[in-house]
């Protein structure tokens, strides 16, 4: 968390920074997952904005040479305030000031990172990203064809960001009940039409999850200050005991690659 939802609704919370002027930036803390190198970062003064995307889980702050690459982590969140503003907050480790507003980076675990790039689709940490889930490219024929000979489970699979991106733990337990797939079944067994399956809810929940920006649970908000809504629709996530939507078994809970997992047994084979 956040996962591709969170980050397009955070990304499109600060696209009206698009075309503005970045005076600075402001380093307050560079010990977030990788070191901020602090030397480029003083180096960009009086840059405009170009354009404002997303990749995956990172968003892009495109400048006239360079790229600012940013993870939000498991906690970091955007918070805009108007310039003067005294407020502050534990964790405000990256302010981007404007000539009217500043834009501050909080991250209190500092799983999040902040890199300067001049070759962004070659940096380390996008160059061997996977297709976009809502994207043409990620289809059952290339689902079906990926999965070969690949022996770990169909939940571990979603969340490697090779194979598709933006896809975390939230999201690959609502895909896998919505297709009926157990999260322990190893993803090499599936046949083409529970891959249509997976191709299918993977674009209808990111879809939904964006419309209602993103899921809060405990840390998510956007930059904005707006909550996301999507919690109400999960259907397993952080259900632990309660009743399954569909069938009334009880959801279970597990720990998989160190993560919880949520499933109905009933209703996922």
């Amino acid at each position: 968390m956040p996962e591709l939802p969170e980050v397009e609704t955070t990304k499109n919370a600060i696209l009206p920074f698009k075309g503005k002027t970045l005076k600075r930036i402001i380093i307050n803390n560079p010990s977030l997952r990788w070191p901020i190198d602090e030397k480029v970062i003083n180096k960009i003064k009086e840059e405009k904005i170009l354009s404002i995307s997303r990749r995956a889980k990172y968003i892009f702050l495109h400048l006239n040479e360079m790229t600012i690459i940013i993870h939000l982590g498991m906690t970091g969140t955007f918070r805009i305030q108007k310039l003067g503003s005294n407020e502050t907050r534990k964790h405000d480790h990256v302010v981007f000031e404007f000539s009217k507003e500043i834009l501050i980076f909080n991250d209190p675990r500092r799983f999040g990172s902040l890199h300067v790039s001049s070759d962004v689709q070659n940096h380390f940490l996008i160059k061997d990203l996977g297709p976009e889930p809502l994207e043409d490219d990620f289809n059952s024929n290339y689902l079906f064809k990926k999965i070969k000979k690949v022996g770990v489970s169909t939940k571990s699979f979603l969340m490697n960001q090779k194979n598709v991106v933006g896809i975390g733990n939230i999201y690959a337990c609502e895909i896998l009940f919505s297709s009926g797939i157990s999260p322990k079944r190893k993803i090499k067994y599936l046949n083409k039409s529970q891959c249509e399956e997976i191709v299918k809810n993977t674009k209808r929940i990111i879809k939904e999850a964006i419309t209602k920006g993103g899921t809060t649970l405990k840390d998510f908000y956007s930059a904005d200050g707006n909550k996301g809504y999507f919690k109400i629709e999960l259907n397993v996530y952080d259900r632990e005991s309660e009743d399954c939507r569909v069938c009334k078994e009880k959801i279970l809970r597990f720990v998989q690659n160190q993560r919880s997992t949520f499933y109905c047994k009933s209703c996922q084979n």
